[in-house]
């Protein structure tokens, strides 16, 4: 039977399991378990350079160390008895190498710079996970609208048909967007991805500890200079629910678009039925489901990032129990986040779009009248406010002509614009969407060519970020391989 071997010196009596559990992380420790063994191994590799711990008790500690990192942990370690997965990994290894060995592993080291650095380690595999999962889905928009840059759609604005534009075009907008997500989480790993251990409770430790060499075996750019912060600091995962949060809003808004555009009124969309269920009633029904799920799952990372946000803003320095608090938050905006951003990517993979409803849809609402306008500016010299009255006015009374523009030039005016030369074919081409669309070359417009130039560059940028992605794992595989050779030489000394 193992026991809670931090309590035993200054407290007496054993809880009930009612106030273990409640003080217990368990839960959410099961998620820095792994971590937790390397920063273990790190720290003894260290003390046994830095000649703060005899060999022989080294040798027993690695050897146990290396035996839970091959075979697992074992299941006593996440006994509800210990308050958290740290206890019960050195209430294992006492267990194994005996106190005199498995009772000096914790020398110059706190639970509050344990838990700081097993944290940061997780969370940073967290964010390149959602990385490459968001690589995924942008590529999959990149690749669609390469294949839909032909494929002319009505644009809205207020939920109303505003201009023509492409489906290429709307699915690039996304990839934007989501392109300055992974630029956020980029951003964001650098401040997560940097080393407390060795700040111990929060005042450092009088032993000759070197932080650089644990910060080099765990895979971290830097050391956090002030030991107080260190331990105490968690905005870096008020910065990683952040990003997700805006994350997850652009994800929302694109699953908002994919239910709207699946209804039957307006049917640009035919989702695949594994995203979708049907009616437990209504035989006919096919729901949207993960879409609307999603929107959902939206408003839970908000809410986690709102909960560790107010769980951190009246703590004073340093460490307080409180922290334990926003880890399940953290986790819980991590976990929607990635389901999410995969299940996102195969839901518009599958999506199948009607180009020809798409397009019918286009010349509905008046939606090229802005052209129109343009047209009347540019071929007419018409201010523009002029001919945006002159075209609004021929709109109010239900039909775009000849006849409908010459009377509005009159009334609002004075001029002829049929004396000018204005024809029917004139009106007739300003109106046609797929010209309409073709004239909007301009960097980041919807023609062909301002379509082909712009998946030129987000495939480029797309390729820059998945090396950083690769770059960055293959870092941390390089150090994790780096400890456990070191581990493995002290079981051999």
């Amino acid at each position: 039977m193992r026991h809670d071997q931090i309590r035993e010196g200054r407290l007496s009596g054993n809880r009930n399991a009612f106030i273990a559990r409640y003080l217990s992380s368990m839960d959410a420790d099961r998620r820095i378990a792994s971590p937790d063994l390397r920063v273990d191994m790190a720290h003894l590799a260290m003390l046994k350079q830095q000649g703060l711990i005899p060999a022989e008790h080294a040798k027993l500690l690695a050897g146990a160390l290396l035996r839970m990192y091959t075979d697992g942990i074992p299941g006593e370690a996440y006994d509800e008895r210990f308050e958290d997965i740290h206890a019960g990994i050195e209430g294992e290894l006492i267990a194994e190498a005996g106190i005199d060995a498995g009772g000096r592993l914790h020398l110059a080291r706190s639970r509050n710079d344990e838990v700081a650095t097993c944290l940061r380690i997780r969370v940073r595999e967290d964010i390149l996970e959602i990385l490459g999962s968001v690589s995924s889905l942008r590529k999959i928009l990149i690749d669609l609208a390469d294949g839909h840059a032909k494929t002319v759609m009505p644009g809205f604005t207020h939920l109303q048909h505003a201009q023509p534009t492409t489906l290429a075009h709307h699915l690039l907008a996304y990839e934007e967007a989501f392109s300055r997500d992974a630029e956020r989480l980029f951003d964001t790993y650098t401040r997560v991805n940097r080393s407390p251990l060795g700040s111990a409770a929060f005042a450092s430790t009088g032993f000759p500890i070197d932080r650089e060499m644990t910060r080099r075996l765990l895979g971290f750019d830097c050391i956090l200079g002030n030991s107080m912060d260190a331990v105490s600091g968690r905005d870096f995962a008020l910065e990683v629910l952040s990003a997700l949060t805006i994350m997850m809003a652009n994800a929302s808004r694109l699953c908002e678009e994919l239910i709207l555009w699946s209804s039957a009124f307006v049917g640009f969309v035919e989702l695949d039925d594994i995203y979708c269920s049907t009616s437990s009633i209504m035989p006919q029904k096919k729901n949207p489901d993960c879409a609307e799920i999603m929107r959902g799952h939206a408003g839970t990372v908000a809410g986690a990032f709102q909960s560790a946000l107010i769980c951190m803003k009246g703590l004073p320095m340093s460490y307080n129990r409180d922290l334990q608090t926003l880890t399940p938050h953290l986790w819980n905006g991590i976990s929607h986040t990635a389901a999410s951003m995969e299940i996102l990517a195969g839901m518009v993979q599958t999506a199948v779009f009607d180009k020809e409803k798409m397009y019918r849809e286009s010349e509905r609402g008046f939606s090229t009248a802005t052209e129109l306008a343009d047209t009347l500016v540019r071929d007419f010299g018409l201010p523009f406010r002029t001919a945006h009255n002159i075209v609004g006015r021929a709109v109010r009374s239900g039909e775009i002509t000849l006849s409908t523009i010459e009377e509005a030039g009159k009334e609002i005016a004075g001029i002829s614009l049929k004396e000018r030369g204005l024809t029917e074919d004139r009106i007739r081409k300003a109106l046609d969407p797929t010209l309409v669309v073709a004239a909007k070359r301009v960097a980041g417009g919807p023609a062909e060519e301002a379509i082909v130039y712009a998946i030129r560059l987000r495939s480029g940028l797309l390729k820059k970020h998945n090396e950083m992605i690769t770059m960055r794992k293959n870092a941390t595989k390089d150090a994790e391989e780096e400890l456990i050779q070191m581990i493995k030489g002290l079981t051999e000394a």
